[in-house]
């Protein structure tokens, strides 16, 4: 499938710029869960994901913007998502997730020569992690709003289990 979704990060001056462009699936998730987990304990200014050349998002994906969403407002960053299409902003509402970001309709300056760009795709997702991203992702997602309990309770018990059988869980 060639609209499989793209990653480009960049973090200058204390702002993590992301611009996601395709169809953004578990597959890309995966570079902004590992950002995610750094700036827990990294102080940051703010984080902007410019979602212009975005087709779609899938549940995990969203969920991995709810972590980054938490750690911004954890330690009073503003996390922007910008140039939102009606449907990704639609998507985002739908999960209870508006309250985490400020919207604006600008994209990223493509041509921020300051911003130094690397591509956060990764060829291929190890399962284990993959499915590890898919659980944080929704765990996020229900934490955040409690309507996407009923909505995700049983992905999180399906993906828990997988995860447990790759693990060889000798409980």
């Amino acid at each position: 499938m060639g609209n499989n979704g793209e990653l480009l990060i960049s973090g200058k001056d204390g702002v993590y710029r992301i611009k996601v462009s395709g169809r953004a699936t578990f597959d890309c998730a995966p570079p902004l869960r590992d950002l995610a987990k750094t700036l827990a304990s990294e102080k940051f200014d703010g984080i902007k994901i410019d979602l212009k050349a975005c087709e779609w998002m899938d549940s995990t994906f969203m969920g991995v913007l709810a972590m980054l969403g938490l750690r911004a407002k954890a330690v009073g960053a503003p996390m922007e998502i910008c140039a939102a299409d009606e449907q990704n902003k639609s998507l985002l509402a739908g999960l209870g997730l508006k309250k985490l970001f400020i919207f604006t309709e600008n994209a990223l300056d493509e041509e921020d020569s300051s911003a130094e760009w690397q591509t956060g795709n990764q060829e291929t997702v190890k399962m284990a992690e993959g499915a590890q991203t898919v659980l944080e992702a929704h765990k996020t997602l229900m934490d955040v709003d409690e309507e996407n309990v009923q909505k995700f309770e049983t992905v999180v018990n399906l993906v828990q289990q997988d995860i447990d059988r790759m693990n060889g869980d000798n409980q």
